[in-house]
């Protein structure tokens, strides 16, 4: 397998090869010939780690495109189950015409027919759709299904760009391990879910702010996160453990830096929107608040099972203290275990807290969990076994969708078969969850932590000494760690700086 050594930054501190530090890296390798060898010249030729990850990457994106082929072709506009028993399920196409971009309708403003008055999605969200219909060049008066079609084509290339950025991201995140961003470029369930929504726009959105917290650039990694936020809520969420983890180390300044960046990125996007378009802007958040309990949550499993509704202000109030009281539970974790967690750590974490409250799990939502589980977890043993629960969950909602569309015949999977599916969904996640919560309280079998590493993604935590800590003495993560990195300039797929 091809690798680089960053020789600019720390010599002494070679980059980690995943063929040998871990079994399943290894016997994969033996694909394209074996672990790299003792003597290896590292970053010689033109296969650097990360432009070996982009053409993963893309490889695997263009792979989760030719699986859409039969709805591309035909399944999305004839009948309804055919594009459930094929799996190949997208809302792009249905939108185009559903939420008025085919009529030229401006997003927020404009009023659409049917039972969505405004389009319901966040305003950066909006911004993306409507700048591919843009670039959705047929001419109106084309047949409808060509112009389905071209606009999901446009929205597949864009979201590729999105997919590649996360891709990247990762594996410079982590100086020393760049072969961790293959995890995500090989990741099945990103490429079998990231044409269905908008959510990679958010998901590279958070991975290029990671990257840039790990950089020591705090101001950036806020502007980064508020305009994530502006296109999908649960970034938002990152500032929680960022702020126990600083409260930890005493980084006041870099946390106000940080929250006025997204502060001020978030209100720069949606301030013209909030005053030229009230009741648009505010569809996101009103139809959030109104959804009825909906596929892929543990609520349907208890309405299905019981027979009886719950009423949906019950299930938002129940989501809510659930949340809360996961994330007290995290918080005590960051503020009293031994050592202080990685920000991935816990960034894990509290997305994935979220994403098991919440009251639906579309199952594209997977997609913003890929990159924060392999910078909390980067095991590819545990990595496999999450990502084989979430395909068959993604198989099991689409064989549902067949069973219950598909009238008499019945074809696909039963009521109970697809509870069961939920069921594998909730238990890989919380089996990831658990592996990182070991983790954090024995850091010594974090694998990123291996080498003597404190907080890679950390930036200015890493290495940074305790100012507070509850239920044990304050101690200093420093002397375990590499120096704490201030920021230099980050370099984008270039040679010299392959393996940062």
């Amino acid at each position: 397998m091809p690798s680089a050594e960053d020789t600019s930054v720390h010599q002494e501190r070679p980059v980690v090869r995943p063929t040998q530090q871990d079994e399943i890296a290894a016997a994969g390798s033996e694909l394209i010939g074996g672990p790299v060898g003792r003597w290896a010249r590292l970053g010689a030729g033109p296969l650097t780690p990360v432009r070996v990850i982009v053409l993963v990457a893309i490889g695997m994106f263009a792979l989760g495109m030719v699986q859409k082929l039969p709805c591309y072709d035909w399944a999305w506009f004839r009948g309804t189950s055919s594009q459930y028993t094929h799996a190949c399920y997208s809302d792009i196409p249905h939108l185009y015409l559903g939420r008025g971009f085919a009529e030229g309708l401006v997003p927020y403003f404009d009023r659409l027919s049917g039972d969505m008055e405004y389009l319901e999605y966040p305003v950066l969200t909006g911004l993306f759709m409507q700048v591919a219909s843009w670039l959705t060049l047929t001419p109106t008066g084309d047949p409808m299904q060509q112009r389905e079609q071209m606009y999901w084509m446009v929205n597949a290339g864009m979201l590729m760009i999105c997919a590649v950025i996360i891709a990247v991201c990762v594996a410079r995140t982590h100086r020393r391990r760049p072969w961790d961003g293959l995890l995500v470029a090989l990741a099945p369930a990103l490429a079998l879910t990231a044409t269905i929504n908008w959510d990679l726009l958010a998901v590279a959105l958070t991975a290029a702010a990671m990257l840039m917290w790990s950089r020591g650039r705090a101001l950036a990694f806020g502007i980064l996160i508020g305009l994530a936020t502006a296109a999908k809520l649960y970034p938002v969420l990152l500032l929680g453990p960022l702020l126990v983890l600083c409260w930890r180390a005493g980084k006041w300044r870099e946390f106000g830096s940080a929250m006025l960046g997204a502060a001020g990125a978030w209100l720069l996007v949606n301030l013209p929107v909030m005053a030229y378009a009230p009741e648009g802007w505010k569809k996101f958040y009103t139809f959030s608040q109104e959804r009825q309990i909906d596929y892929g949550s543990f609520w349907l499993i208890i309405t299905q099972r019981t027979g009886r509704p719950i009423d949906v202000d019950t299930v938002n109030t129940a989501s809510v203290l659930l949340m809360i009281l996961l994330c007290a539970g995290i918080a005590g974790l960051a503020l009293t275990a031994r050592r202080r967690p990685r920000f991935a750590q816990l960034a894990f974490l509290v997305v994935a807290a979220f994403i098991l409250t919440n009251k639906v799990y579309s199952p594209q939502y997977v997609l913003w969990l890929i990159p924060l589980a392999v910078l909390a977890r980067p095991r590819w043993r545990d990595f496999l076994v999450w990502q084989a629960c979430e395909v068959m969950y993604f198989l099991g909602i689409w064989l549902y969708l067949a069973y219950t569309t598909s009238g008499d015949k019945h074809q696909g999977l039963p009521q109970e078969g697809y509870q069961v599916a939920i069921a594998l969904h909730l238990l890989g996640t919380l089996y990831l969850c658990a592996i990182v919560v070991r983790d954090i309280l024995l850091p010594e079998r974090d694998t990123v932590r291996r080498d003597g590493s404190d907080d890679p993604s950390g930036g200015v935590l890493d290495g940074a000494p305790d100012a507070v800590a509850f239920g044990q003495a304050v101690h200093h993560h420093g002397r375990h760690a590499a120096p704490a990195v201030e920021g230099p300039r980050v370099e984008w797929g270039t040679t010299g700086g392959a393996a940062d």
